[in-house]
């Protein structure tokens, strides 16, 4: 396949731009001859996986964390449609997190990620539709692969991504030293929800409502356990009432599925979600902040490929 590499040089702390000359070789051993290009601000992962697919590349990789894989996939789509539905997403897992990846339970060792591109099982790949408010106030539309979520884990990406924890330690660490200081500061949020075609409920105080394609969100929490990139449905996880108390007592719990058991908590499955409030709730989008509600989540069964 004609394979182009999207790298982040800073993932992995800085590891990938400084190891390229290893995963370059590996790779070329593997699979022949690509080409590739380094990421040198925000966003721009975006605009290199676009032109790659325009100039004809079948399979891009992103080789970095979860950030970069959003900021990939999203180069996938040009005004609102999938440039070409027949190319594939690779990924080579260098962040300091690697929440998608644990869905298909991979590695992070290049050897394995080498393994999946030389031989490579191509299978759909639902993509979720975000459509959402910016910081601006203006309609703004986000595609995503693993969870998208909004109330506490907004300002933890706020928090993550704007303060000392970033980097520190590797992604759990960084996201419970974040999750620790939003929820000092964090008050549970009025909200109204509605799924697919379902009347609107309204919650009182909520802490979490996670939109998964994906398993895990937040460094390894797993937010929706059962949930299937490729089964053309969102799994839908909400946390209600949650305080500091909850997530000390239930910290195991998340990180092992069990709290869909504990009061406060439900999931169901839905293809559309929507969700408004009359207060500032944030986003989270694959580890990013990009905005808050109201917003709309649609899942697109089989927009692309992924290469397993």
């Amino acid at each position: 396949m004609k394979t182009f590499l999207v790298v982040n040089p800073m993932s992995a702390n800085g590891r990938t731009g400084r190891q390229f000359p290893e995963i370059s070789a590996a790779l070329r051993n593997g699979i022949g001859e690509f080409e590739h290009a380094f990421t040198t601000r925000a966003g721009e992962a975006t605009d290199l996986a676009r032109k790659a697919i325009k100039d004809g590349f079948e399979r891009i990789v992103a080789v970095g964390g979860d950030g970069s894989i959003n900021e990939v996939v999203n180069g996938f789509f040009e005004d609102g449609k999938a440039i070409n539905p027949n190319a594939a997403l690779a990924i080579i897992p260098r962040g300091t997190g690697g929440d998608f990846r644990k869905s298909f339970g991979w590695s992070t060792e290049l050897a394995d990620a080498v393994k999946r591109l030389a031989q490579p099982d191509l299978a759909p790949l639902d993509v979720g539709e975000l459509k959402f408010t910016d910081a601006h106030g203006k309609e703004s539309l986000r595609y995503f692969v693993n969870v998208a979520s909004c109330g506490i884990s907004g300002n933890v990406d706020d928090a993550v991504n704007n303060s000392s924890f970033k980097g520190l330690g590797g992604g759990t660490l960084s996201f419970k030293l974040a999750s620790l200081k939003a929820l000092l500061s964090y008050a549970n949020k009025p909200v109204k929800l509605r799924f697919d075609d379902g009347p609107e409920e309204r919650v009182d105080a909520l802490t979490c409502l996670a939109v998964g394609n994906g398993q895990y969100f937040g460094g390894g929490m797993w937010i929706c356990p059962q949930a299937k990139p490729d089964d053309g449905i969102f799994d839908v996880t909400i946390w209600e009432r949650f305080g500091l108390k909850d997530f000390a007592l239930r910290q195991g719990a998340i990180y092992n599925g069990q709290h869909l058991k504990m009061s406060g908590v439900r999931s169901l499955r839905a293809k559309k979600v929507t969700a408004t409030s009359d207060v500032d709730v944030l986003l989270d989008v694959d580890g990013e902040q990009p905005g808050k509600l109201p917003a709309t989540w649609q899942v697109l069964p089989g927009a692309i490929r992924i290469s397993r």
